[in-house]
């Protein structure tokens, strides 16, 4: 293992990411702020730590390996987590302890959208542009990022980009050379970005909020500015254009790149991926809608009109199985079945490639397929049948890789779920809360269907360690843990 490579990008990438503390600065001076100086100190802090780490090494060439290139990704989200976390605890008037610090930090950057802070209309503005900013940072993740400046300073990235893009399909590129993917998959995201803030302005939003509101759609992260989220502002223009935007979102981010360069939207249509993530968009829409119609939000809940059961059926399907979280209603009290059903319905998540989280589109499109095999097999034993996907067979590898995963998450699920219903947590707010957090959604039931403020601390370390292991697709942080992954 070559520590002193890990130990040159680690720094690198610390004074990088120091750099974010830079823009809350200026929305804080712009909007009247009366104390900026915690990230001042944020940015010396992390800054000077960075340095530290690089500059005895800074000298130290080697190529990187795909071990380091695990090593670094995995690292560098703790890191980036604890770093992440600064502001929060140096802001004096914000009484926040640090692990609640670590907790929102880790929930921004991963795009988990979970929060502890209650009175998000009250923070001051450098603060909630701050955690806006992380989701925005985290949605197509900043090793991605490091990828396309690190060639500059010498250091190669194919090994951090296969370690870091979710998806089974981790190994195709849009283009050639890693650092031009790269940087086409962030002008892509800064495009949407751009697009999505206008059309919140268009909506009726002002600029804080727009901009604000657009991170963390285009990053399928959820934080809002407002305690109540997409309720604050109960206007129908702008529900429509967060469901507009978080579907795109969850699509998979090459079909944009081939549909922007070949002006076309025929690569969407004949993509087998994009067409089940949206069936399964518009069946779970029909069903709920249907069943709100008929049996009304719940007890003690409003009786809603049409246009509204329209409205919130629709907005809460789209959010919570692209794994966004943002709410225009407290979908947990909607009666029978329904909120249960959402919350299933964001372990499948949006499309391989990405910003949204849970197990991706394709996973269950291949795990369905190869169960229609095997159901296949039964009646002709003797028959060779393959997987296909976009017409094209796959790999026997590559199937099986996906029904590893497939059991691997159940078994980590397991895991997270048992041990927070150890720590004395009811089934449902258990449940949910693993479910929110593996799979980077957000919002839950019962105890966390507000917020995560009153779980408590060991619980919090426990999510936050379930919500990298969602932003991580698991892999990729259980391999450090292996015996094989030490040995020589």
């Amino acid at each position: 293992m070559q520590l002193t490579v890990i130990q040159r990008i680690l720094g690198l990438l610390m004074m990088t990411f120091s750099l974010t503390m830079l823009p809350p600065i200026l929305v804080g001076w712009l909007m009247g702020d009366p104390d900026l100086l915690p990230f001042w100190e944020g940015f010396a802090l992390i800054f000077c730590i960075g340095l530290i780490l690089w500059f005895p090494v800074r000298k130290v060439r080697a190529d990187l390996r795909l071990r380091e290139g695990f090593l670094i990704v995995v690292l560098f989200w703790v890191v980036l987590g604890l770093s992440g976390a600064v502001p929060f605890v140096l802001f004096s008037d914000f009484e926040i302890s640090f692990t609640n610090a670590v907790f929102e930090s880790v929930s921004g950057l991963t795009t988990t959208g979970a929060t502890v802070i209650i009175g998000l209309d009250s923070l001051p503005r450098s603060l909630a542009f701050y955690r806006q900013e992380l989701q925005w940072l985290g949605g197509m993740g900043i090793i991605v990022l490091a990828v396309a400046i690190l060639p500059m300073l010498g250091v190669g990235g194919m090994q951090l980009y296969r370690a870091e893009t979710p998806g089974p399909m981790k190994d195709s590129k849009l283009t050639p050379r890693i650092t031009e993917t790269a940087k086409l998959l962030w002008y892509i995201y800064l495009a949407l970005t751009i697009l999505c803030a206008l059309a919140y302005k268009a909506a009726g939003m002002d600029w804080f909020d727009a901009i604000g509101h657009s991170f963390s759609t285009v990053a399928i992260g959820g934080f809002s500015s407002h305690d109540s989220s997409m309720a604050f502002f109960n206007n129908p223009m702008i529900e429509a254009v967060a469901i507009v935007f978080m579907i795109l979102a969850g699509v998979n981010f090459s079909l944009h790149f081939v549909a922007w360069r070949s002006l076309s939207f025929k690569g969407y249509l004949r993509d087998s991926e994009f067409k089940t993530y949206i069936f399964l968009l518009v069946t779970l829409a029909i069903i709920t809608i249907l069943f709100l119609g008929t049996q009304g939000a719940g007890k003690d809940q409003p009786e809603l009109s049409t246009i509204d059961t329209l409205r919130h059926g629709l907005f809460q399907v789209v959010s919570i199985t692209t794994t966004t979280g943002f709410t225009t209603t407290n979908f947990s009290l909607w009666p029978g079945f329904l909120p249960v059903l959402l919350l299933f319905a964001s372990f499948i998540g949006g499309c391989a490639g990405s910003t949204a989280g849970g197990m991706k589109v394709i996973r269950f499109l291949l795990l369905y397929r190869q169960g229609l095999r095997e159901i296949t097999r039964l009646v002709h034993p003797s028959a060779r049948i393959t997987v296909k996907v976009n017409r094209q067979p796959l790999p026997e590898n590559v199937v099986e890789a996906v029904w590893g995963f497939f059991s691997m998450y159940v078994a980590v699920f397991i895991i997270f779920l048992l041990v927070l219903l150890a720590m004395g947590h009811d089934q449902v707010t258990a449940f949910s809360a693993v479910a929110a957090t593996l799979n980077n959604l957000g919002p839950g039931l019962g105890e966390v269907a507000g917020n995560f403020a009153s779980m408590d601390n060991f619980s919090k370390w426990w999510l936050c360690f379930a919500m990298l292991m969602g932003r991580l697709e698991l892999f990729t942080l259980l391999v450090i843990f292996t015996p094989a992954f030490w040995r020589r």
